[in-house]
């Protein structure tokens, strides 16, 4: 969600995709698999933090579990943004002995060097790192796209606190490897202390809570691997309620938590859930994260994809903030946070670039979801009318693939135009041929680490289609391609311009009751062609049109 849930643009984005000067060196740390980050692959966390509510602060550890994967350096990166600080790092040499090592640390920015024998360690063995931290976390501006710590309070005045940082990562509140690629293979543990009228809501499930001096301790578990950015906290005056849903894989458990005194209305609202669960696993396979449950959790901000754990701040509309973004009337029938972020369950949270400059797949094919939610809701037809709607929010100022190894997430059209290319495939190869593509990309990646490489490799070899100047044309090049022709002496002559060599496209044509499919490429064509008729292309395809 990176102009996380759909606002204009990205805030925390403001340079030009491309423009190299624009990088720092702290942009290549955070955004690159470097020296300290290379040789070892982050295997679980065990997160403890306790709140302190009136100064708006956190002191707690982080203990890390790594596997030595390559040829370890004896300089282990680890990503805390300041004003944090961490205090101390205790190297674990053995899993085996309690023996806990002091390690030296220096900070470089919102870097900090564990310097320690790492060259000691095994190979393909499994070792931790306890790190200890305080300080004050940055306050979040504009959440969720400019964000950090919302720290608030509800209507009654009590305290609602909630966290988001997509973009700018994870390591905004607690210490950890804050790289989209690496996630802990085998979950995690939170530990939450909070004043003992309110309640601490993480990811995943609710193991046991345990009360001392005024506070109480929440413990959640994480099953499955998850990014950092999803890694959340809610603090506040919640009602919970539980439901189960009959899915593809079994039972699912469903958890609600809204503000006691909106109990009432999300009780109605969120009773779409269990349908657009349903309408998802049809289209997009299975639920990926049955071990973990499914919650939604109303939030102080707008919005985010928070796994297992979806934050929810629409107020209780329709629409996106009571607007439709398709202009088409569609998308007032449905709850664009509900539906937009769980579907980022599938392809962000299931399914995860890499690199943030791939972030087309998770916001393109989860922009996607809103037209196939549309669609089991009001039908075909209307899902798709959703799906063209949206297209007027198309800047083509930059492609959608961004600079790699920088931390950068691309262009705001990766939403709207990411979604026209899955609609462009689906119009090419057929329902349910795009149907089995969707469920296979969630079966083949499943809780993976891809590509836009491997992406592009798996849609085409699953619909069959030669696509690779149609990716090349949509993700890597900014303009649109464009449809010139005119009709001389009973020809109908066509041809792309601006495209790369290859591109060409299944165009239907019509005029009066005639019609045909053309397929233009960069060369001049031409077909018979009636006279008296106004002429019609289809509009399943994200060109432009010139006579």
């Amino acid at each position: 969600m990176f102009r996380y849930i759909i606002a204009a643009v990205l805030v925390f984005m403001n340079f030009v995709p491309g423009s190299v000067s624009a990088y720092t060196h702290a942009d290549t740390l955070r955004g690159s698999n470097g020296s300290g980050r290379s040789w070892w692959d982050v295997k679980r966390y065990h997160l403890s933090v306790d709140f302190d509510l009136l100064q708006h602060s956190v002191a707690g550890r982080n203990q890390l579990f790594f596997e030595v994967t390559g040829n370890a350096t004896d300089s282990m990166q680890i990503d805390l943004q300041k004003p944090l600080v961490l205090d101390s790092v205790m190297v674990t040499p053995s899993l085996m002995s309690p023996v806990l090592k002091k390690a030296r640390i220096t900070q470089e920015g919102n870097v900090w060097w564990v310097e320690y024998p790492f060259h000691t360690m095994a190979k393909d063995s499994v070792y931790s790192v306890v790190l200890y931290y305080h300080g004050v976390p940055r306050s979040a501006k504009n959440p969720p796209w400019d964000g950090g710590v919302s720290w608030g309070k509800d209507s009654l005045g009590n305290e609602w606190d909630a966290v988001s940082c997509q973009g700018l990562g994870a390591s905004v509140w607690w210490p950890c490897k804050d790289a989209q690629w690496d996630e802990p293979d085998n979950g995690m543990r939170m530990e939450y202390t909070v004043p003992d009228t309110l309640q601490a809501i993480g990811n995943g499930r609710l193991v046991s809570s345990s009360r001392r001096d005024g506070n109480v301790t929440y413990y959640w578990e994480v099953k499955n691997p998850i990014n950092n950015y999803d890694v959340t906290f809610y603090i506040g005056d919640y009602a919970h309620w539980s439901d189960t849903l009959m899915g593809e894989k079994g039972r699912l458990n469903i958890d609600y938590y809204a503000l006691k005194y909106n109990e009432k209305r999300a009780r109605e609202h969120f009773a779409v859930v269990k349908n657009m669960l349903r309408c998802f696993e049809y289209w997009m396979g299975p639920y990926p994260f049955y071990e973990d449950g499914y919650k939604l959790v109303e939030a102080p901000y707008l919005g985010m994809e928070h796994q297992s754990a979806i934050a929810y701040g629409n107020k209780y509309q329709m629409g996106y903030k009571g607007k439709d973004r398709s202009e088409t009337g569609k998308g007032l029938a449905w709850d664009y946070i509900i539906i937009h972020e769980s579907g980022h369950e599938w392809f962000g949270n299931n399914v995860t670039a890499g690199d943030m400059a791939d972030n087309w797949i998770h916001e393109g094919i989860t922009s996607y979801s809103e037209s196939l939610f549309t669609e089991c809701l009001l039908g075909r037809e209307s899902g798709i009318k959703y799906s063209k709607g949206l297209r007027t929010n198309i800047e083509n100022r930059a492609p959608l693939i961004d600079d790699y190894g920088v931390n950068a997430g691309g262009s705001g059209d990766i939403y709207e135009k990411g979604a026209a290319i899955m609609h462009m495939i689906r119009a090419m190869s057929g329902d349910e041929k795009f149907r089995q593509m969707l469920r296979g990309l969630g079966q083949e990646f499943y809780h993976g680490i891809v590509t836009t490489a491997e992406v592009e490799r798996y849609i085409s070899k699953k619909t069959g289609l030669k696509l690779d100047a149609f990716f090349e044309q949509y993700l890597r090049r900014k303009n649109l391609p464009v449809l010139a022709y005119y009709i001389k002496d009973e020809q109908l002559h066509f041809r792309f311009e601006e495209v790369v060599p290859g591109f060409s496209l299944p165009i239907q044509v019509s005029s009066g009751k005639y019609t045909t499919t053309i397929r233009p490429g960069s060369d001049w064509q031409q077909i018979k062609w009636q006279k008296g008729f106004n002429i019609n292309f289809s509009d399943d395809y994200l060109i432009s049109i010139k006579k």
